[in-house]
């Protein structure tokens, strides 16, 4: 069993409560705006998924996805977290993935985590209504999807070298 220091236990339990202060803020100020599908937010949150995938690794990562679905099925029932779980874990992946390539750039990993959100809810949503109806929101979701990231991707590129400075201390 891998030891495990206090600090980053600390420090990860900081990433959680930032990770769901951004999504309680988000889901409680973001009025719902007519042209966007239901539930469509800029999705904040995912600043800190990125840096637990980028600097502490996967197994923070995967804590952070886990606990803003478990926040989901808390504050918004079990579609929410179906939802989020999905999204979640899709974005993850292909985080993962392309924090390997170098000559990506955060903001591009950004945009396509967030593109890839927006995919596994609309799986999901496909599977609980049992109807492809639903992807027809898809061209709509993924535009969000890639203004999203460059929103996300552009603060956590700014704030990156302060927060690995925390971290690595």
């Amino acid at each position: 069993m891998k030891k495990v220091s206090t600090k980053k236990v600390a420090l990860l339990g900081i990433l959680g409560a930032l990770a769901l202060a951004l999504s309680f803020a988000e889901s409680a100020l973001m009025p719902q705006v007519a042209f966007l599908p239901p539930g469509a937010k800029p999705g904040l949150a995912n600043i800190i998924t990125m840096f637990a995938a980028s600097v502490p690794g996967f197994g923070s990562a995967i804590y952070i996805v886990i606990l803003k679905s478990l926040f989901a099925l808390i504050t918004r029932g079990a579609t929410a977290f179906l939802m989020s779980l999905a999204g979640g874990l899709l974005s993850l992946a292909v985080m993962l993935l392309l924090l390997r390539v170098k000559s990506v750039s955060l903001i591009g990993v950004a945009v396509a985590s967030s593109c890839a959100h927006n995919i596994g809810q609309l799986i999901v949503s496909c599977i609980l209504t049992g109807t492809k109806a639903v992807m027809n929101y898809a061209p709509f979701l993924l535009l969000f999807g890639v203004a999203a990231g460059l929103v996300t991707g552009t603060v956590l590129k700014a704030v990156m070298p302060r927060l690995e400075k925390i971290y690595y201390r």
